[in-house]
């Protein structure tokens, strides 16, 4: 193939981790198969990403990915936690959009490598259709949340039409929802984005109406789902879009298609060290023992909630392996003011860790429960590996994961909206014991279907497949 004929993508995740590592393993299987990669970092995430791996030895093995990197227009001294990433979002538009027009034009001028023939944008970062349509470059939409939550996000304006939202937290929170199509005996008031419990007029609100408007004017979108666990959605999707390409998992696609995965740059998508320590210890418990808790790179938890969380866990006589980030409790506060009694505690009864190697841990033999807050991601990974769930949603698409984990495929329990240690100890004992074959046979069902879809022939890797060759041919025509 020439040159000028080899497909180069530009690659823009929303940058946030739970954003990038999707981003990261498709950039990688792409780069696999011959492609040239533009990976465009925020200035905050790619200094992050420069302390936990070796970049140039990255380049060395794979020579035609390139990061790059633009400001998200906060200090790069500032947490990227909390109420502050709303302040991102807003950005993308006033501070991300004209760097990245910027990077795109020096992209085309440039003689070291071919122009780019594709974009692929996150779902929150549309205003790269205005800038992809400006210059005349394809643009391919990626959201990387959980889709029965993007359809729920989509059809807010429905909502509000409707009259079904807002509404204020006093509220029958257990109403049904019923003008979301394909979705009308599934969910609550409580099951819906946090978004939807704004004003209309919130500049948040605005927003998200804002983006679910602009990405139906990409023809295709990617999704990190497998066909057999959303088709309805998939099929509801597809008469917005003209082509949709359903890859995932991506972490278990990357891990059939790449020999030897754990080099992948993919590894380093939480842009945090981890601690595999863990892993020793886990080692030593016994087979599906262990309840896994962790909050992903965002949450923030309240001293209360940590404390009444540690306590249900304790009281369930479970081990446990809790990662507890150093900026887990908001407001900075430090972990040393938890109590020397819940320290030793927690030897006795489990292990914490700042960061874990979270794919490892959730396929160990040891692991038989995942506590976790619904992140898109996690979900996931959990599913592939047949670990029911104890789903504790807060923000975005989390609340509409935690209910489809819970009643639609009925891998696991939802505990959204409570933090109390009794509730926390009984549903731990639950979800490990009491009830577990109430849903360990539908989590093992799913699980199948979730390692067939990335084997070869698989519904995900056929689709990767027919993405590639797509892009191919964009790189022709363009």
């Amino acid at each position: 193939m020439e040159q000028h004929k080899v497909p180069h993508v530009v690659i823009l995740p929303l940058p946030l981790s739970g954003h990038v590592k999707p981003m990261l393993i498709l950039a990688e299987l792409l780069c696999d198969a011959g492609f040239l990669i533009t990976f465009v970092n925020s200035d905050y995430n790619h200094d992050r990403l420069e302390r936990v791996m070796d970049i140039p030895a990255f380049y060395n093995r794979s020579p035609g990915f390139r990061f790059v990197s633009i400001s998200d227009g906060l200090p790069l001294d500032q947490p990227r936690l909390g109420p502050i990433i709303f302040q991102l979002f807003f950005n993308t538009r006033t501070v991300s959009k004209p760097l990245f027009r910027e990077l795109l034009i020096s992209l085309r001028q440039s003689t070291e490598r071919s122009p780019p023939t594709c974009i692929i944008a996150d779902g929150l970062m549309c205003f790269a259709i205005d800038v992809a349509e400006e210059l005349g470059v394809p643009i391919i939409t990626f959201p990387t949340h959980g889709y029965h939550g993007m359809w729920t996000i989509m059809h807010t304006s429905n909502l509000i039409e409707e009259g079904e939202v807002p509404f204020q937290e006093e509220s029958d929170m257990d109403k049904p929802i019923t003008s979301i199509p394909g979705m009308e005996s599934l969910l609550r008031r409580r099951d819906l984005p946090g978004n939807c419990r704004l004003e209309v007029e919130n500049p948040l609100m605005e927003f998200i109406i804002s983006e679910a408007s602009a990405m139906k004017r990409a023809s295709t979108l990617i999704l990190n789902t497998f066909e057999e666990l959303e088709a309805p959605i998939i099929a509801h999707l597809g008469s917005f879009f003209d082509k949709v390409y359903t890859i995932g998992p991506l972490h278990a696609l990357l891990k059939t298609r790449i020999k030897d995965s754990s080099q992948a740059v993919s590894s380093y998508g939480s842009l945090r060290k981890e601690d595999s320590s863990c892993v020793e210890w886990l080692n030593s418990q016994p087979l599906k023992s262990v309840i896994y808790v962790s909050f992903g790179s965002v949450v923030e938890l309240s001293l209360d909630q940590l404390i009444e969380l540690w306590h249900g866990l304790v009281n369930s006589r479970k081990p446990f392996l809790w990662v507890v980030r150093p900026d887990l409790v908001e407001g900075n506060e430090e972990l040393g003011q938890i109590s020397e009694e819940l320290e030793q505690g927690t030897k006795e009864k489990g292990c914490m860790v700042s960061w874990a190697p979270q794919e490892e841990v959730l396929a160990h033999p040891s692991v038989g429960g995942f506590l976790t807050h619904s992140g898109w991601n996690s979900t996931l990974e959990s599913i592939f590996e047949g670990v029911p769930m104890i789903c504790w949603p807060q923000v975005a698409d989390q609340q509409v994961n935690g209910r489809s984990v819970s009643k639609l495929w009925r891998v696991g329990f939802d505990m959204k909206d409570t933090c109390d240690r009794f509730i926390i100890e009984k549903i731990v004992r639950d979800l490990m014991e009491d009830k577990r074959e109430e849903i360990i046979r539908s989590t093992n069902e799913i699980a199948r279907m979730a390692r067939g879809s990335v084997k070869e022939n698989g519904s995900s890797h056929c689709n990767l497949e027919r993405l590639i060759e797509d892009l191919r041919l964009m790189s022709l025509t363009n």
